[in-house]
């Protein structure tokens, strides 16, 4: 490094370098060791901690880190710990960095060489673990082959793009090659988080590679029957299974045995969800069919449920359905026996009235045979006729009852609207004068202002000139008399005048109304073939002249329609004579006479009806 660059180094990193570079080789693992405690001083994501990586980067400690793996540690102080810690310090150093200068060596040299040497590391950890007696050694072993394998995962957490060379590396698949429970496991967790760190790793390598990782997978879920290996085998399948799609085929066709084999020994083992979507993608051949049926299924357990609960809460209701229903039909059949009762008993006095008239018509009949056999038969027909009269009576009261009832039914409704009208009028009027009464609280009133001495003077100087200059003239008594005779006789004249108007305009109002009526009538008549006796009546007349005049009408249209052609060619050949035969017929004919009523001896003898006024009692014309 230039002299300039030098003064930025931190002194322990140059005081470090020199002892590495002077020392043994069997003490430079212990030497670099110091390294942790450098990067103790500053925090993990700081700059002045990336900038310590970078020097030791350039003064080749990250790379003495890694060459220093390869050694044998077994009489070196510490012994694979201390190689486990060198392991953990190398992870450290190189994640989070990235060097300005000689990147592209870094990144293509250093960082590969570093995995390759912790997964050395790694199969002599395992080989020592497998081959140790002792408990002691062994939980030693198995503590630095797990620190080991949590640097290799923390170094390809930070550099992603090792993943793919972790995988292709033959010592991470001799690794994988290895019927050990506890290490095995722990290499199939760091395939897990391989996978998980980069799920397109998968995509970037030989199918060869891929093939040998299923082939060491399926083994130990056939030759072992230990529940860790097996969980960590299901995970590690399912993961690359649902990261990579094509696996699920090449688990199908290269392994057919492999679903028979999982679901007769790995079932009911204490992984039966990572088991059961392992099987369901085995069994349907994509990820999208496993996730479709399982949606159909979570979607069937929901309507089952659904249905169970909905079915539950029926039956838990049932019982008062059928209460209420028996509630019902009780209630509906005692309602049937009153109204069948209540139809026996109307049926019952509907007979009794029957019996009860014929009863008494029988002993009405029997008082008159009585009355026959006492009355004189000279004083016979002053007895009818008093009867008469009395049924007359009777019947007048009768109906006349009838009518004003009916009279005062209609009019109860126009009652009723008057006395509403009447009471929110005086609601209204007293709702006015309360607000009348508020306004005037509110605003008192003022009255004229008092005139001063001054303005009364002024005012009745004003008044006496005014009658100065306007002075009254006086008028004889006998010229105010002449002048009361005028206004006299002019009032009478404007009071006759107005009688006269006010009758006139009546009279006219009356044909008015008389003409409206005319032609309601006539726009709402129905038509020949619909009329019937009741619409004749309605057009009939009580004047004979005009009775006569439409009979005469009527003869001539009926005539004219039987002339040759000739005598329809102009209007001057019409002959509207009518005989006085006609005009007989037409006073002696009911159709047009309906004012004139038959007599109790004759019928061809019409008798008018007494002379009346023609307005009707409400002034109204018929």
């Amino acid at each position: 490094m230039e002299p300039t660059e030098t003064k930025n180094v931190d002194g322990r990193i140059l005081s470090l370098a020199a002892e590495i570079t002077e020392g043994a080789n069997h003490n430079i693992p212990i030497l670099l060791l110091k390294i942790k405690e450098i990067l103790k001083s500053t925090s993990l994501v700081s700059n002045e901690s990336k900038k310590l990586k970078e020097d030791l980067y350039h003064y080749n400690l990250i790379q003495y880190c890694s060459m220093v793996l390869k050694q044998d540690y077994s009489r070196i102080s510490g012994g694979w710990s201390t190689a486990a810690n060198l392991a953990d310090l190398l992870s450290n150093c190189c994640v989070g960095m990235d060097p300005t200068e000689d990147a592209e060596e870094f990144y293509n040299n250093v960082l590969p060489s570093a995995v390759d040497n912790l997964l050395f590391l790694g199969r002599r950890l395992q080989a020592r673990f497998i081959r140790a007696v002792k408990d002691e050694e062994k939980s030693e072993f198995l503590r630095s082959f797990r620190t080991v394998t949590d640097s290799i995962c923390w170094l390809f957490g930070g550099h992603i793009q090792l993943a793919e060379h972790v995988l292709k590396s033959d010592n991470f698949l001799q690794l994988l090659m290895t019927d050990d429970v506890e290490t095995g496991s722990m290499i199939i967790s760091v395939l897990q988080n391989i996978i998980r760190a980069n799920s397109s790793v998968l995509h970037h390598i030989d199918e060869q590679v891929i093939h040998s990782v299923l082939d060491e997978l399926i083994y130990k879920l056939s030759s072992s029957s230990n529940p860790v290996t097996g969980s960590a085998a299901t995970k590690a399948l399912l993961i690359m299974a649902e990261s990579y799609e094509p696996i699920v085929q090449i688990l199908g066709m290269r392994y057919k045995g492999l679903q028979t084999l999982l679901s007769k020994y790995w079932t009911g083992k204490g992984f039966g969800k990572e088991l059961g979507r392992l099987l369901d993608l085995l069994r349907f051949g994509s990820y999208q069919q496993a996730e479709m049926e399982k949606l159909h299924h979570a979607a069937c357990l929901i309507q089952a449920v659904w249905k169970g609960f909905r079915m539950r809460k029926r039956l838990k209701n049932l019982p008062k359905a059928v209460t209420s229903l028996q509630k019902t039909f009780r209630a509906k059949r005692e309602q049937e026996i009153i109204h069948s009762q209540q139809q026996k008993e109307e049926e019952d006095l509907r007979q009794q009235l029957q019996i009860h008239r014929r009863r008494t018509m029988r002993q009405f009949h029997e008082r008159q045979l009585t009355m026959l056999e006492i009355v004189h038969a000279g004083q016979m027909d002053r007895h009818m006729d008093e009867m008469q009269q009395k049924s007359a009576l009777l019947v007048q009261k009768l109906w006349r009852g009838y009518r004003e009832r009916r009279n005062f039914h209609h009019q109860r409704q126009a009652l009723k609207q008057y006395k509403a009208a009447v009471t929110i009028q005086r609601a209204v009027l007293r709702f006015l004068q309360k607000r009348k009464s508020i306004r005037e609280a509110y605003a008192p009133w003022t009255g004229p202002q008092d005139l001063t001495d001054a303005q009364r003077i002024e005012l009745q100087q004003k008044v006496d000139n005014y009658l100065t200059l306007h002075p009254v003239s006086q008028m004889s008594d006998e010229r105010s008399k002449e002048l009361h005779l005028e206004a006299q006789q002019t009032l009478g004249q404007y009071l006759l005048q107005r009688n006269l108007k006010q009758k006139a305009e009546l009279r006219r109002e009356a044909l008015l109304a008389q003409i409206n009526t005319d032609i309601k009538m006539l726009s709402n008549a129905p038509g020949l073939k619909e009329s019937t006796a009741k619409d004749v009546e309605i057009f009939t007349s009580r004047s004979v002249p005009v009775a006569a005049r439409a009979k005469q009408s009527h003869n001539i249209m009926l005539k004219s329609t039987r002339w040759p052609w000739w005598k329809k060619l102009g209007d001057e050949f019409m002959d509207e004579d009518i005989s006085s035969f006609d005009i007989v017929n037409v006073e002696n004919n009911r159709l047009y006479i309906p004012g004139y009523k038959p007599s109790h001896h004759s019928t061809n003898v019409a008798v008018p009806y007494p002379a009346t006024d023609v307005t009707g009692e409400d002034g109204s014309f018929p």
